[in-house]
C-alpha cells in the first residue's frame, strides 16, 4: 500500500467519534416496559434505547432484542420489563476516542451500536451506519481532491485513471469518464455493486 493511501485511511479512522455520533440518544428507565421502549423507538425513528438506572447507563434494548426475546416467544410487550431483555453489560466508548477506535470495539464485541460516554453520562450514540456515513463522506472528499490533483476539472479525457468511482465509491485504478462521471469497469458494465 502506498504511503498516500495509508495516510488517507489513517485520516478517516482518526475522525473523532464525537463528529460521527448522534447526540441525545433515546433512553429509557430500567423499570419501563418493552411496549414503552418500542413506543419511544418508533417516535424517535431509531433502532435502540439505552437503558438507564439512576441516570447511569446499564444496558441497551434493540429491535432485535424485542423481536427475538419478546415477539418470537409470544410474550406481551406491556408485561415485560426492559431489564429482562436488555443486552448487558453495556459496551460504551469515551467521547474522546476516534471512529477507528469505535470500529475496533464494534468488531471485537460484535455490536452495531456504541453509547458514547463522557465520564458516567451518556452523551451520544455511534452506529455502524454513522461510521459508514463518515467513510462515504471521506471517500467523496478524496475523490474530489484526486480529480483536482489529476486536472480532472480542467480537461476530462477518456483515458483510464486512478481514484474513487462516482457510482460505487470504491477505489479503482481503471476509472473512465462515462456521461460526465468517473466510473470503474464494474459500474460501467452495470454489475451489481452491493
Amino acid at each position: 500500500m502506498s504511503e498516500k493511501k495509508y495516510d488517507i485511511i489513517r485520516f478517516e479512522v482518526g475522525v473523532p467519534v464525537k463528529e460521527a455520533m448522534r447526540y441525545n440518544p433515546t433512553t429509557i428507565g430500567v423499570e419501563a416496559t418493552v411496549a414503552k421502549a418500542a413506543e419511544k423507538m418508533c417516535r424517535d425513528e431509531v433502532g435502540s434505547c439505552i437503558v438507564l438506572q439512576n441516570n447511569l447507563p446499564k444496558g441497551i434494548v434493540t429491535e432485535e432484542d424485542i423481536n427475538c426475546k419478546v415477539v418470537a416467544k409470544d410474550k406481551k410487550p406491556s408485561e415485560v420489563r426492559v431489564s429482562e431483555i436488555m443486552s448487558t453489560p453495556l459496551i460504551t466508548i469515551d467521547v474522546d476516542k476516534t471512529v477507528g477506535d469505535a470500529t475496533h470495539m464494534m468488531v471485537k464485541n460484535k455490536v452495531r451500536r456504541l453509547p458514547v460516554v463522557e465520564g458516567d453520562k451518556v452523551v451520544g450514540l455511534v452506529t455502524v451506519r454513522d461510521i459508514l456515513s463518515v467513510s462515504n463522506a471521506m471517500n467523496e472528499i478524496m475523490s474530489e481532491l484526486i480529480k483536482v490533483n489529476n486536472g480532472y476539472e480542467k480537461s476530462i479525457t477518456d483515458d483510464s485513471s486512478t481514484g474513487i468511482c462516482d457510482s460505487c465509491g470504491m477505489m479503482s485504478d481503471d476509472l473512465v469518464v462515462d456521461d460526465g462521471r468517473m466510473l470503474c469497469s464494474k459500474c460501467r458494465r452495470g454489475d451489481d455493486v452491493d
